[in-house]
């Protein structure tokens, strides 16, 4: 029975090693995870419909989805744990000639499972062969209402819609927000955005010296859509224009806007990003690679700087495309800068990728004509040496 169980060495997370009030220091998140942990106390006495547990990375919901699997199974109760991109792996694997068990066999095995464990929900690949199977097994779980445990990162209203329905169901499911959605405290400026804490609508400077009425009215035109997108995020907003026109102080506004607001929003650079994805393979490491990636992928609001300016490897261009298309599918609001003409965008860009940055049903991408602010500092800085204008732009 512990062999079907799949748990691995997941049979360390017992009841007995759980803290009942979690982990975290905020008695609002302390009281949360008391409640689900008491959900997840009487699921295992009594395995009864489908127990739903959300939250974010590392606040302790495998760890409780675990504790009922190795409960049940101490009491000679069978119980199957995987994790949906596991599954979708093995069902893939399972058409290959060397497959231990024949794809039907595993499939039927996981649908008619007793109790279902089912880890990660949401941050597996959203291909239409992936989504198909998740609908086919949950929809016959659904049906025959199959005791079920559900674990996911992903917010529930971000889910495909047939699977919200389902784990949505009063009549079947309860729903545990093991923490608040994204603690804020994940969302914040970190040292190295020091630059970017400065730039607020209000030190930017659409009227700017030495600008043509065009130039003048593009970048008011510019500033008013990054203001409006900061009230009331929505789609994509795309600035693209030369290093130094202003679209990175427009983005950094748009977060330092929904801060103000208590808003989670997270500002990433692009080649930075990457940089920190590789390193987290070290074993020196103090974040893992998933919860990075999974924290970059499902952000509430995201903002991806210098978008382009990373190097064009092959797994970059992977991991860009497995969040673009993730966070395009789950039209989740997004800020993306790039030195990037429209026209490079369409022709330099890999279709996969520029087909959503351009796709004007979710996507607003405006080209800032502005010139190099620098120009105007310099030209400032000569003519007043003692009150030189400074910190007004991106």
């Amino acid at each position: 029975m512990l062999r079907y169980s799949n748990l691995g060495s997941l049979t360390r997370f017992t009841f007995d090693n759980l803290l009942p009030q979690g982990r975290s220091g905020n008695p609002i998140n302390q009281e949360q995870f008391r409640r689900a942990y008491e959900a997840a106390k009487a699921f295992a006495a009594e395995a009864k419909g489908w127990l739903i547990l959300a939250g974010p990375s590392g606040c302790g919901k495998t760890h409780l989805a675990a504790a009922i699997a190795n409960e049940r199974v101490s009491h000679g109760q069978p119980a199957f744990f995987i994790s949906t991109p596991d599954l979708l792996e093995r069902l893939r694997s399972a058409f290959g000639p060397n497959s231990e068990i024949p794809y039907d066999e595993f499939f039927d095995r996981v649908r008619n499972a007793p109790l279902l464990l089912l880890d990660d929900l949401g941050a597996q690949t959203s291909t239409p062969w992936a989504k198909e199977k998740l609908d086919q097994l949950l929809n016959h779980r659904f049906n025959s209402e199959l005791p079920t445990v559900i674990v996911t990162t992903t917010p529930i209203e971000q889910l495909e819609d047939r699977i919200r329905s389902r784990l949505t169901d009063p009549n079947l499911c309860h729903i545990y927000a093991v923490e608040e959605k994204q603690a804020l405290l994940e969302y914040s400026w970190g040292p190295e955005f020091e630059l970017q804490k400065s730039m607020t609508f209000d030190k930017f400077d659409w009227r700017r010296v030495n600008l043509l009425p065009e130039q003048r009215q593009n970048l008011e035109q510019a500033f008013r859509l990054a203001l409006s997108f900061a009230k009331s995020p929505e789609g994509w907003l795309v600035f693209m224009g030369i290093t130094g026109c202003g679209k990175t102080h427009l983005a950094a506004a748009i977060a330092n806007y929904r801060y103000q607001a208590n808003q989670p929003v997270l500002f990433v650079v692009v080649p930075e990003f990457l940089d920190h994805l590789r390193s987290t393979f070290s074993p020196e490491s103090k974040v893992s690679y998933d919860q990075l990636f999974e924290r970059v992928k499902t952000a509430p609001l995201l903002i991806l700087d210098d978008f382009g300016e990373q190097s064009t490897t092959p797994w970059a261009r992977e991991k860009l495309y497995q969040v673009i298309n993730y966070r395009y599918n789950a039209r989740l609001a997004t800020v993306i800068t790039t030195r990037y003409s429209l026209q490079e965008i369409l022709e330099e860009i890999e279709d996969s990728v520029s087909s959503r940055l351009v796709d004007i049903k979710i996507s607003t991408p405006f080209n800032i004509i502005a010139p190099d602010y620098r120009g105007d500092l310099r030209s400032s800085q000569k003519k007043t040496p003692r009150t030189g204008r400074k910190g007004r732009w991106s």
